[in-house]
């Protein structure tokens, strides 16, 4: 089963539209690109990637698109369109012409309207994400879970997937204040079957001095609650430099699931995203 990274970013600074991207960043304050992952990921035994909008504009979803076009490793772009335009149906159906295009993700954890998920005007646009096949990343924090949950039963035709846990506070430990909130809400999401969850950026959440003991809690309860066929991992790369590298990262994950079956971590490191983004849009691994 080939190894996929469900989740990198790959970005130019002189696009000018990252705006939370800071100088302070210093990590990650500089262009990213295939030519700086690729060794990564040879070295890690990975065959490609799903590369996901840093930015909300399609100019950028058209960036990647390009970049995937000419990179073997590329093997889908998750992007960005406005869903709540009046023609978002007829944009979606322009950027999905392209095969490589997987999905759309909005910048929900960014947006000041925390029940922008609920706002009616983004029906049609949903409805035509679902007529292309295409996947709804949800990059939430745990105040939207309540909000995803009715989005998600509202569209129940609709695969979501959640980055990131959902960023619960990892640093604050298993017994940090709204912890419980968040394993609640993400038990009712996954109770539905058309969502899954990215066991991703993790590291970035539990700060700079993190180890697998401090992961451990909410990667378990991530698998107990989703299950090895709706867990997808991924890297957050470049982001993941605020926190660790990518060999840390790999490592870590063999580690939260060395007592799975050979099976489960097959599809988890690769299997369910190909079948969840690649299969939907009738293209294949490499």
């Amino acid at each position: 089963m080939p190894r996929i990274d469900a989740h990198q970013h790959y970005w130019a600074l002189s696009r000018g539209d990252y705006g939370w991207l800071r100088p302070e960043m210093v990590p990650i304050h500089r262009d990213f690109g295939p030519a700086d992952l690729d060794p990564l990921l040879r070295e890690a035994g990975i065959a490609g990637t799903i590369a996901v909008q840093a930015a909300p504009t399609e100019a950028e979803t058209h960036y990647l698109l390009d970049l995937a076009a000419g990179c073997g490793t590329i093997l889908g772009v998750v992007g960005w369109s406005d869903l709540e335009a009046a023609d978002a149906p007829a944009r979606i159906r322009a950027l999905a012409a392209d095969p490589l295009l997987v999905g759309l993700r909005p910048m929900v954890h960014d947006i000041t309207d925390d029940d922008w998920l609920l706002r009616p005007a983004l029906a049609p646009a949903v409805a035509e994400m679902q007529a292309q096949g295409l996947v709804f990343d949800a990059l939430v924090r745990p105040r939207h879970l309540p909000r995803l949950i009715r989005f998600a039963q509202a569209y129940p035709g609709l695969p979501v997937v959640i980055d990131h846990l959902a960023k619960p506070d990892i640093a604050a430990g298993p017994e940090g204040a709204g912890r419980d909130a968040w394993a609640r809400d993400m038990a009712a999401l996954a109770a539905m079957p058309q969502v899954s969850c990215k066991l991703s950026g993790m590291a970035t959440e539990a700060g700079p001095d993190w180890d697998v003991a401090r992961l451990r809690p909410f990667a378990t309860l991530a698998l107990e609650l989703f299950g090895p066929d709706r867990l997808l991992w991924g890297s957050d790369w470049p982001v993941l430099r605020l926190a660790g590298s990518y060999p840390q990262w790999w490592q870590a994950t063999a580690e939260l699931l060395a007592a799975r079956p050979e099976a489960a971590r097959d599809a988890i490191l690769g299997g369910n995203a190909a079948r969840i983004y690649l299969g939907r849009r009738g293209r294949r691994p490499c």
